[in-house]
């Protein structure tokens, strides 16, 4: 299917243990819809572009490679593929702050806010963003 046959085109920023897995089930219960996955690692691209996950759950390397190609693909160019989303998700870490107001209890979301930079830049158009990180718990 060509880029402009998908009825709905989205970018996922970070491709970890909630942006793979959360991306890979759009892909595989909506084949109309273009799915990317972005990530400045390409180690982590790497991996996701092949068999070998970097991340296991029980069934996702089954879904993967049903979709992955198709309608879900892997990428490290972010500029690129955020220009070209209708939707953008930021599925980035969120690690607890180490220091400051709410050390060993707040989530630091400087990577969140380098996401939201980095859109602002890119992005010539309206887009749609979603954010979708892990929090800590404590």
């Amino acid at each position: 299917m060509a880029a402009a046959d998908f009825k709905l085109k989205i970018c996922c920023m970070g491709a970890g243990y909630v942006g793979g897995p959360t991306m890979a089930v759009i892909a595989a219960n909506c084949p109309d819809i273009k799915v990317t996955v972005v990530d400045i690692s390409e180690k982590q691209i790497g991996a996701w572009n092949s068999d070998d996950l970097p991340i296991f759950e029980p069934g996702l390397l089954e879904v993967v490679q049903q979709v992955r190609g198709k309608n879900m693909f892997f990428s490290t160019a972010i500029d690129e593929t955020i220009e070209e989303a209708d939707i953008i998700f930021i599925s980035v870490n969120t690690p607890t702050k180490t220091q400051g107001i709410g050390a060993g209890r707040a989530a630091n979301v400087k990577n969140c806010e380098l996401c939201a930079r980095k859109i602002a830049e890119v992005a010539s158009a309206n887009k749609i963003v979603v954010e979708k990180s892990t929090v800590p718990v404590r």
